[in-house]
């Protein structure tokens, strides 16, 4: 087969066949992406209050049925996608995941019970599952080797921009249209009209993306064997992988990479608003306020300073780039420990510290994977990872929400525990770490000893 002619542009070497629209439609992706995912936990309050006119106590509940429900749909279904990805291309799997986003975005305003909302959110989190495998799979399907980690931090420029815009602009669609449609002579009435107005508009854009992405993702198979190769063989292979000790840094460093990222946007804001009324010197609304410009610094941070890691990623040997982000993640994370008032200045160096190892962190664990894995199995490997992601989520979560209520900087030192744990691990591992040569990988055959039993394409 002719080999393409290779081409660079933003910097970046592209993969064969890779033009440079297709790369520019990558990173629209992740904008998008992020943004819509984004968006509903942000919008969420407003939906519950004024279209299920919930209340303060059965608000927490149905969030906390909401989040569990999604959870549980993402962990059982993100090794599936990976395996469709792999057999029928990337491009359906990007489609359907917006298209699934979209749909549930259209209905959510007009869910009259929390059954009706449980079963749409989890439809939205089918969407998020494909968007978020797809998300790394994509990026480093599209350029070589060398460029990967620099792809990597262009994705996380691209999605923290997404979520900039969800949280800056579109949370603000309901109060802007409410004032459009009477103010506060309109009433309910008028909230629930701009509720599900915002709601139409998200999902317009959603399923336009949708529709945009058909068009300018790459068509090209990375492996036109894997068409051949069963579903449940591909879900398989992505979890033998671990095998390797280096896709098994790879996934652990998504556990705790993913987790740091939902602790973050959870108890980082609860912790600076628990403390507020607790010392009884802000209001409630003050203190979110304030929890909301502790984590945008953290946030900005990391946007800002992806591509800096990305790279650096690309002049270090990746599993040392892992073993540096999480033993930066780790530090940040401790650093919590020295906080006693998170309403004082020293939170926001915190906070500076936290999005740096946090974007580290993700950036980094994924080319790692990429160098480790054959391509006819990436977007399994891939699924597998974000599934790490998601447990970690679930795990640490759960671990340092237990513990919050008498010690706030729980779920930040259990963070960074695991943290310490990956780079102990790293450094146990980091030498039978021996990247696939990419020639070998590019060309297993259906049924060769290495895409099989044998192990992730070693011969």
């Amino acid at each position: 087969m002719a080999a393409f002619p290779s081409r660079r542009f933003l910097g970046l070497h592209l993969s064969d066949g890779i033009r440079p629209g297709n790369l520019v439609a990558s990173m629209v992706m992740a904008f998008a992406a992020t943004m819509i995912i984004t968006f509903l936990p942000a919008a969420q309050p407003i939906l519950l209050a004024g279209v299920l006119d919930g209340h303060g106590a059965d608000q927490g509940r149905v969030v906390a049925l909401l989040a569990a429900a999604a959870e549980i749909a993402m962990i059982l279904t993100l090794p599936w996608y990976g395996a469709l990805a792999d057999r029928f291309g990337r491009r359906p799997v990007v489609v359907t995941g917006f298209a699934l986003c979209g749909l549930s975005s259209l209905l959510f305003p007009y869910a009259g019970n929390v059954t009706v909302l449980v079963v749409l959110r989890v439809v939205f989190a089918l969407g998020v599952a494909a968007l978020n495998g797809m998300l790394a799979t994509v990026a480093i399907d599209y350029v070589r080797d060398r460029s990967r980690s620099k792809s990597y931090g262009l994705i996380g420029l691209f999605s923290g921009l997404g979520a900039m815009v969800a949280v800056l602009g579109l949370v603000r669609l309901p109060s802007i249209l409410e004032r459009n449609l009477g103010g506060d002579s309109g009433g309910t009435e008028a909230a629930v009209s701009a509720t599900r107005y915002s709601f139409l508009i998200v999902a317009l854009i959603t399923l336009a993306v949708a529709a945009l992405m058909w068009f300018t993702l790459s068509r090209l198979r990375v492996d036109a064997a894997s068409a051949r190769v069963p579903l449940a063989r591909l879900v398989r292979e992505g979890l033998t992988l671990a095998r390797d000790p280096g896709v098994a840094l790879s996934y652990a460093a998504s556990f705790v990479a993913r987790a740091d990222l939902s602790i973050v946007a959870a108890f980082l804001p609860l912790w600076v608003v628990v403390h507020a009324v607790r010392e009884g010197d802000m209001t409630t609304a003050q203190a979110l306020a304030r929890g909301g410009i502790v984590v945008g610094v953290a946030q900005t941070v990391a946007t800002f300073t992806a591509p800096l890691f990305g790279w650096l990623g690309d002049r270090l040997r990746r599993q040392d780039a892992v073993l540096v982000a999480q033993a930066l993640a780790a530090a940040a994370y401790l650093s919590t420990l020295l906080v006693s008032d998170p309403l004082g200045s020293g939170i926001m160096v915190v906070a500076a510290l936290i999005g740096l190892g946090e974007i580290a962190a993700i950036v980094t664990a994924g080319p790692l994977l990429a160098q480790q894995v054959p391509p006819a199995v990436r977007a399994s490997a891939y699924g597998v990872q974000t599934l790490c992601g998601a447990i970690g989520i679930l795990v640490i979560s759960t671990v340092g929400g237990l513990f919050f209520d008498s010690w706030p900087a729980a779920p930040f030192a259990v963070a960074g525990v695991a943290g310490l744990l990956v780079v102990a691990f790293g450094l146990v591992v980091r030498r039978r770490v021996v990247p696939l040569p990419q020639e070998l990988g590019a060309q297993l055959p259906e049924g060769s000893p290495e895409f099989g039993a044998q192990g992730p394409g070693r011969p």
